[in-house]
């Protein structure tokens, strides 16, 4: 996939698995220069070119990859690597979906650790799932940060959830983080969590939104008018906070006049609709196995569903708090952490895809800026 080149004295990172862009978001957003990134979905990739037009898209398998063609492909060769990021494939290792020791994504995780030692980055920084640490699978992790060299000082692994970096979810996930101690100055895995949290509920995610009709089923349909009525950690980086080289030229002109995309409709039943209605807040519907939204709550792991290779099938999305309807792409993606300004597949099933396989920005945006203090200028090493 083509992309514009360019140049930048900020520290350079690269991010594998990458995505639609939630951890490379946050790393642009610490100061970071995203030079390259690598996803073997197109339809991910192209929608992380649409948000990131400067960065270096690779449309490649991590598996098949060596560091030094990794390098050479970022246009990166004779410039030292800051970091090394990105979220391996989780299907196998999560406790939601059917865990499967066979399964073949699994792998993928060494792999990224095995460019870590071929690429010698200056960090490293890793996502996963939780039950990657589970007492099955623990054998997977330790076997692939045995690549890791000697060198790297490596942290134990951190647990962080969501909410705790001001995300309006409970999304809990692992992170592995590693450095060079002679290009990053000594960092604790205390450092790397927030000082102090910032909470924001479902109902500070869904403020100011309109009423998504069924009928808003085209992308064309999709761009609504949104209202900003606070100004806080939360909404202002919904609205602001867009680093250089970073964003989409149509979706930042019209979020500039509070018109913002993904309000995609969903058409329900009469009796789902009615079911809907009966349910309390957090009670669950016995049909759509889903969740009603509380507004004073915080929304549940959101669902990836699957790609064509493992049927297509949707992700069951969490229902509105006070409409009979699940929720919105754009919706969905206030939860997650993504300002309005970036733009998703113009498909509810892609782009729910996108959210929901997404690191949160701001969970990333809080680790990576917390690096971010620690790395040494290469001028001054």
């Amino acid at each position: 996939m083509n992309s514009t080149s360019h140049t930048t004295t900020r520290p350079k990172v690269i991010d594998l698995f990458a995505g639609v862009g939630g951890l490379s978001l946050g790393a642009a957003r610490a100061g970071f220069d995203v030079t390259a990134c690598v996803e073997f979905d197109a339809i991910a990739l192209a929608s992380h070119a649409v948000n990131f037009p400067k960065t270096k898209h690779l449309l490649l398998d991590v598996s098949g990859l060596s560091g030094a063609s990794l390098i050479r492909k970022s246009g990166l060769e004779g410039t030292a690597l800051t970091g090394l990021i990105g979220g391996p494939p989780c299907q196998g290792f999560s406790l939601i979906g059917k865990r499967s020791l066979d399964d073949a994504r699994n792998d993928l995780f060494s792999h990224f650790f095995r460019l870590v030692a071929e690429t010698r980055p200056a960090f490293y920084l890793a996502e996963n799932v939780p039950g990657i640490l589970s007492k099955s699978t623990i054998h997977l992790v330790e076997s692939a940060l045995k690549q890791v060299p000697d060198t790297y000082i490596q942290l134990a692994p951190i647990v962080v959830v969501a909410s705790d970096f001001g995300a309006p979810t409970t999304r809990k996930r692992v992170f592995f983080f590693g450095y060079d101690p002679l290009r990053l100055k000594e960092i604790s895995a205390s450092e790397l969590l927030p000082q102090s949290t910032h909470s924001f509920l479902v109902r500070d995610a869904l403020k100011g939104l309109p009423s998504v009709q069924p009928s808003w089923q085209r992308e064309d349909q999709s761009w609504r008018k949104v209202k900003y009525t606070e100004s806080n950690y939360y909404t202002q980086r919904l609205k602001g906070h867009v680093p250089a080289g970073v964003g989409d030229t149509i979706a930042l002109s019209r979020i500039a006049e509070g018109v913002v995309s993904g309000f995609l409709g969903t058409k329900h039943s009469e009796d789902t609709i009615k079911r809907f209605k009966a349910l309390a807040p957090g009670e669950l519907d016995e049909v759509y196995r889903s969740r009603r939204l509380k507004l004073d709550g915080l929304c549940p792991t959101l669902r990836a569903g699957t790609a064509a290779d493992k049927g297509s099938y949707q992700a069951v999305r969490p229902i509105h708090p006070t409409s009979p309807r699940v929720i919105s792409p754009r919706e969905a993606a206030r939860l997650q952490g993504f300002p309005d300004w970036f733009v998703f597949n113009p498909t509810k099933w892609h782009s729910f895809r996108q959210i929901g396989n997404s690191v949160s920005p701001l969970v990333a945006e809080g680790l990576l800026a917390s690096i971010m203090k620690k790395v040494i200028s290469e001028s001054n090493s």
